[in-house]
């Protein structure tokens, strides 16, 4: 049987996963780890660990679900007219996030830095077309939204392909991955990848430099696409979700007592220097990622797949919010780093709290109510929902016509 109609479950790990980003965005600026845009002057070592555990499986989480969107966006439609859509709903939103939501972030963080000028006389320097961090020219957390729309595009005909009845005794054959536990033999290829490469060819996020998250990243893409498109393998995964939970827990825990046992590549005192162990390492961290995933996917199917009058409007805010958070957490924790006497935690909960605030309301009485910003941060048209009597009238209308036709 298809798969044609959306599914709720889908819907509601693809908002838990962006609520996922908040906490984790909220948390950069104090986490004990160099390289983000502004740091509070007192970080912490347990918040990093808990980013260490998020950024494992919350883009994998996004990836899988963007492959089953891209799977429900190809129905009834032509490889060129997947890739129109994927223009207006992914490039538009990317370019006006790069000239516009972007920007603020990379001017406070010269502000921190000790730039004294002000915005307009920064902002030119966004059309040098330099990049970040020597230039003014980012996409900064909207790397996410580069690569989806890159995937998309270079895999519209197989997608087509896949979504189309030519390829029914392909699916028939992927069915016997359902059976026991088969189903797991599809993380094989990114654990792979990832733990012989990703030493190597560490995440930059800029496409060019990034040669082994950009295939990582693609993996889970398109298992997300190949499990929606054979139902039986997500019926699979709800089944076995009880054995990928085990296998991530069991995993996480061995991770960390490697890792705060200081065995753990990079560590100067490294007992296994010239062997085989760092990839065993980098495999054990895919594993984390994809057992995690696949358990959350399962037990999203069993319990998630219910709809709620709010999912409507959730599901349309989650890509304008996950476009416009970051700034917002940037323009905050400038002010909010500067304040004196204030906890770790105090000044953490303030950033969820505000930007989640921030957020929503920049997206709810500036995005939402314009076709125009609509159309600029990838959201369908807003359709007008007509009074029940101008309903009532239009059927009896062409009733009438209807009648006189025959007459």
């Amino acid at each position: 049987m298809e798969t044609s109609q959306r599914q709720t479950y889908l819907d509601w790990l693809r908002i838990l996963s962006i609520l996922g980003v908040l906490f984790f965005h909220s948390a950069m600026p104090y986490v004990a780890e160099d390289g983000w845009h502004i740091k509070n002057h007192e970080t912490s070592n347990l918040m990093m660990e808990s980013n260490y555990f998020l950024h494992l499986f919350r883009m994998p989480l996004l990836f899988f679900i963007s492959g089953t969107v891209s799977y429900f966006m190809m129905q009834r439609r032509s490889s060129l007219s997947f890739i129109g859509l994927r223009f207006r709903r992914l490039f538009i939103p990317l370019l006006v996030g790069m000239l516009i939501i972007v920007p603020p972030q990379i001017y406070m963080e010269r502000l921190n830095n000790g730039f004294t000028g002000s915005y307009w006389q920064f902002y030119k320097t966004v059309f040098n077309f330099v990049p970040y961090p020597k230039g003014s020219f980012s996409w900064h957390h909207l790397w996410f939204i580069a690569y989806l729309f890159l995937y998309d595009i270079l895999f519209a005909p197989l997608f087509a392909w896949m979504a189309s009845p030519k390829s029914i005794g392909f699916k028939n054959k992927l069915a016997a991955l359902a059976n026991g536990k088969w189903i797991y033999l599809m993380m094989l290829p990114g654990i792979i990848w990832y733990a012989l490469l990703s030493q190597k060819y560490p995440e930059t996020n800029d496409l060019t430099h990034d040669f082994c998250y950009l295939v990582y990243w693609l993996f889970f893409l398109l298992v997300g696409f190949i499990c929606i498109t054979q139902p039986k393998l997500m019926d699979s995964l709800e089944l076995n979700r009880r054995f990928a939970l085990r296998i991530a827990f069991l995993s996480l825990v061995f991770l960390h007592y490697l890792r705060w046992n200081k065995i753990e590549p990079g560590y100067a005192g490294w007992p296994f220097a010239g062997s085989s162990f760092a990839v065993l390492f980098l495999a054990l961290r895919a594993i984390v990622a994809w057992s995690w995933v696949l358990a959350l996917v399962g037990y999203g199917k069993k319990y998630l797949n219910r709809k709620h009058k709010v999912l409507d409007y959730l599901n349309q805010a989650v890509y304008p919010f996950y476009i416009l958070h970051q700034t917002v957490i940037v323009v905050l924790v400038y002010y909010i780093v500067q304040t004196q006497n204030e906890s770790i935690l105090s000044k953490y909960i303030y950033t969820v709290c505000m930007t989640f605030f921030v957020t929503i309301g920049i997206y709810h009485l500036l995005v939402r109510p314009f076709a125009l910003t609509r159309f600029l941060f990838g959201m369908k048209p807003k359709t007008q929902n007509k009074p029940a009597v101008v309903q009532e009238t239009e059927k009896i209308s062409k009733v009438v016509m209807l009648s006189a036709r025959n007459l």
